[in-house]
């Protein structure tokens, strides 16, 4: 089969398009037949070695398709079964073995593209707003990247949970997709002060909470921006990662919070995996949240979807197609 793997660690040229052979399935595994494969910014960690992991490696942690064949512990899936999973290395392939617990049941309302799509995005967006800092209705928060992947979802959601949701981006262009996607007010972190701005929406007060995938570019700024006692949720490294700081900073500034949640503290069992996905998929049923799929590569074309991710020119979600 075809799969992608890096053999060192650096830009989008490490990524080969190799064969290989999968082995069989292990006894509590399922092998999956891949339609769709999603493209998450995580992957890029991975590549460049941000997020250190064995060589040579397959990239990706996130696909949908469906059950080829099945372990001999496995009594939860069959054979035919449509499914997605995430937090499981070794998407960007025509197939992966993927422990049973981990790939989730498709309803039929979900097709194989917004599953690829929206897993991994969704259930992060999932637990960033229901258990990290849970918001409550007609509280004011700050989302950066708004209308990157994970912003679209999380934006929507806070709305549709009654929220209002100062979103940021980093063009005229991507503000335009946030205000469609929830966003009550969109500031672009490039040609404005967006802190003085922020402060200004909330008469000065600051939010209860920043959602902060950016990292290094907007951290220090985003302290800036919280009401006293206030929680910096910071989730992602698009900018870099942020470096070594004071944790007096955080008492000088309102006796602020501070957390670096990561998705698999949040789906450690299938009980927990089950309940952020099912809330999930029924948000996207409702059409509460809605999955824009804008960027589609295939495999082979792998090279071009990372491109694309670091030149900040993608929105909504990008998915590889086998």
């Amino acid at each position: 089969m075809k799969a992608v793997r890096i053999h060192k660690t650096g830009g989008p040229e490490v990524l080969q398009l190799e064969d290989i052979e999968l082995p069989p399935p292990g006894p509590d595994q399922v092998r999956i037949k891949h339609t769709v494969i999603g493209v998450n910014f995580v992957d890029t960690y991975h590549r460049s070695g941000l997020y250190n992991m064995p060589l040579p490696a397959i990239l990706g942690s996130e696909a949908a398709g469906v059950v080829e064949t099945v372990g001999s512990n496995v009594r939860t899936l069959k054979v035919g079964d449509r499914v997605a999973y995430c937090m499981v290395r070794g998407a960007y392939a025509d197939a992966a073995n993927v422990p049973a617990w981990n790939a989730v049941k498709l309803p039929a309302s979900i097709s194989d593209e917004i599953a690829a799509s929206a897993l991994l995005k969704g259930l992060t967006a999932r637990y960033l707003l229901k258990a990290t800092y849970p918001v409550k209705r007609g509280q004011t928060i700050l989302l950066h990247a708004a209308a990157g992947g994970v912003g679209l979802i999380a934006a929507q959601w806070a709305k549709y949970l009654g929220v209002r949701v100062i979103g940021t981006v980093g063009s005229d262009d991507k503000a335009e997709l946030a205000k469609a996607n929830g966003c009550d007010v969109v500031l672009n972190v490039r040609g404005e002060d967006w802190v003085k701005r922020m402060r200004e929406l909330t008469n000065g007060a600051g939010v209860p909470v920043v959602y902060d995938s950016i990292g290094k570019d907007t951290f220090m700024r985003s302290l800036d921006c919280l009401d006293v006692r206030g929680m910096l949720v910071y989730f992602g490294n698009a900018s870099g990662a942020v470096p070594p700081f004071d944790p007096l900073i955080l008492s000088g500034k309102g006796s602020l919070y501070l957390t670096r949640p990561t998705l698999a503290s949040y789906m450690r069992n299938a009980e927990e995996l089950k309940e952020t996905s099912d809330d999930l998929f029924a948000v996207v049923a409702s059409g509460a949240v809605r999955i824009t799929v804008n960027q589609r590569f295939k495999l082979k074309d792998v090279r071009a979807a990372h491109e694309a991710l670091h030149s900040r020119s993608t929105t909504g979600a990008t998915v590889l197609l086998p």
